[in-house]
């Protein structure tokens, strides 16, 4: 990676600048992932969490370096069942991945559904990790019919209609926005503070 590239040369400033916005993009998934145990009542212990997106970006099966890989081992370490709908990415590559960052994984735990249906059915919460185009033409109706209750969707990307999600009975939290109690009554956060904080999910965070 930059940073390590950066020391080989002796670049130590440089390093260290890169350092801190590694740690700020892993600082950003630990929130989120903790708001999303939190806003379950402080543990979700064999609950179902459906996890819509995989891939580090949309468009790719590529799973290197993905924000899901903090995001599900937060919440399998917490006694999750997580369910994965991703357009491309497989469950061997997954597990690859994991296995490269010395991460264990209980496959009783990690599931990967052939589609969001099947993800979303009797799950507690709804996590969007990567942002394909496709979720934002989903019946989140339907699928919220097939929830437990109370439903919950955390939006890691910014990138649904969190308005139409709220009225339709979703509990909705948005990174950078908090939960958002209203079609009217979402509190006010600058642009940019949504947009950064977006950014830091993906990883993809620069000044």
């Amino acid at each position: 990676n930059l940073v390590y590239i950066c020391q080989q040369f002796g670049l130590e400033e440089c390093a260290a600048y890169w350092q801190q916005v590694v740690d700020m993009n892993d600082y950003q998934k630990i929130a989120f992932t903790s708001k999303i145990i939190q806003s379950l009542f402080n543990t979700v212990t064999k609950k179902k969490i459906a996890v819509l997106g995989f891939a580090f970006k949309k468009d790719t099966g590529d799973v290197r370096e993905t924000p899901a890989l903090m995001v599900c081992d937060m919440l399998m370490k917490d006694g999750a069942i997580v369910h994965v709908y991703d357009p491309k990415v497989v469950i061997e590559d997954a597990l690859t991945e994991f296995k490269y960052h010395d991460l264990e994984v209980n496959t009783n735990q990690l599931i990967f559904s052939k589609s969001p249906q099947e993800a979303c059915d009797g799950a507690h919460a709804i996590v969007v990790v990567t942002e394909w185009d496709e979720f934002k033409t989903y019946d989140y109706k339907s699928l919220y019919d097939k929830m437990m209750k109370p439903a919950f969707l955390f939006d890691g990307r910014n990138m649904l209609d969190h308005a139409a999600l709220v009225d339709i009975g979703f509990e909705v939290h948005a990174l950078g926005k908090g939960q958002i109690k209203s079609s009217g009554g979402q509190s006010q956060i600058p642009d940019f503070v949504t947009r950064a904080g977006s950014g830091l999910l993906s990883g993809g965070y620069s000044p």
